[in-house]
């Protein structure tokens, strides 16, 4: 079998030294087949690597094919939801359909939905990947000339294509442009799991904009939430503390939600913060919210760019590709710190 080209079922056939109807049948359960013959049949698919074709086409091998599976942590993100359209924007005028699936951020999850899009056979799959997913599974389909690229976070197993945002140089930013009007004490609110790549760079950025002003790292003032309601309930316990912060420091845009709705539960409009991550209608927030903006399409077009060249043959080392952010200054990560209280 050439090197570059993904196994087939007549390459299975030939392995085992039978018909590729008998190999069918095995896959298929579909007809009589000894258990010798079963036996033989799945190692050499194990072996090949073959995933087989649930398309029920008959499409000639090697012939290109019109899918690309994409899968992403929550579809309901808007975030996604724009890296998404930027890639099927990238991709339409190949003839290229976008297959999406959520992984909920489950690495067991993610592994069926990309061995699904595996076995449609998709000419180029993309995945963000969940924390503790091992790609290695994926090395035979990118040796064979699939193109593999990462999104958001970098794969874990396996040299490929990555195309993440700035995130520690970009928190870094939001949090000196704290410091810099004035506040001592900056909270930050993350992402969970607390091991997710994007939360963990994110953070290095905050404690290193601390470290450069000579401020310390206070560990009373870093906590995380998943969504909305949990980061209002972690801007409360912030908030309550005998030494509050003046500033917060939103890891992601739904953290930036729940943090804007609890200020404005609790009518405080003392407190300045920065998201990481645009949010929509932040400029009719009041005070408009100060973020540092990601730039969604620019990661679509991006990593559909990388996944067209090596669909057309580009087999040059794999790569990490950073998209910059910046920082957008619209009012609440303006807010000056208060004047310190005389003893």
């Amino acid at each position: 079998m050439a090197a570059n080209r993904r196994p087939t079922l007549a390459d299975v056939a030939r392995e085992v030294g039978v018909s590729a109807k008998t190999v069918s049948r095995v896959l298929n359960e579909d007809g009589p087949a000894s258990a010798r013959t079963r036996e033989q049949v799945l190692a050499a698919v194990a072996k090949l690597g073959f995933q087989p074709n649930l398309m029920a086409r008959n499409i000639r091998v090697g012939g290109p094919d019109t899918t690309i599976g994409l899968v992403i942590p929550d579809l309901g993100n808007p975030f996604f939801g724009a890296v998404a359209r930027s890639i099927e924007d990238a991709v339409r005028d190949r003839g290229l359909t976008l297959l999406m699936g959520s992984s909920a951020d489950d690495a067991d999850r993610e592994r069926a939905l990309t061995d699904k899009f595996l076995a449609r056979r998709v000419s180029i799959l993309m995945v963000v990947p969940s924390v503790g997913a091992d790609h290695s599974h994926l090395k035979t389909d990118r040796a064979a000339g699939l193109p593999v690229v990462f999104l958001d976070r970098p794969g874990s197993g396996l040299a490929s294509d990555n195309v993440v945002s700035s995130n520690r140089a970009g928190a870094h930013d939001g949090v000196a442009h704290l410091i810099a009007h004035g506040h001592r004490r900056v909270g930050f609110i993350g992402d969970l799991p607390t091991k997710l790549y994007t939360r963990r760079e994110r953070l290095a950025g905050y404690r290193a904009a601390l470290r450069e002003a000579g401020l310390p790292s206070d560990g009373s003032l870093v906590t995380n939430a998943h969504d909305q309601h949990g980061a209002s309930a972690a801007t409360a316990q912030l908030l309550g503390l005998a030494d509050p912060p003046t500033a917060l420091f939103a890891g992601n845009n739904l953290v930036a939600l729940g943090i804007v709705t609890e200020l404005a539960r609790s009518k405080r409009k003392d407190v300045a913060v920065v998201a990481f991550d645009d949010v929509e209608l932040a400029e009719a927030l009041e005070p408009a919210l100060t973020v540092v903006a990601q730039n969604p399409e620019e990661i679509g077009r991006t990593a559909a760019t990388a996944a067209l060249s090596r669909l057309d043959g580009d087999r040059s080392r794999a790569r990490t590709i950073t998209v910059p952010t910046r920082l957008v200054v619209r009012g609440s990560g303006e807010q000056p710190a208060p004047a310190p209280q005389e003893a």
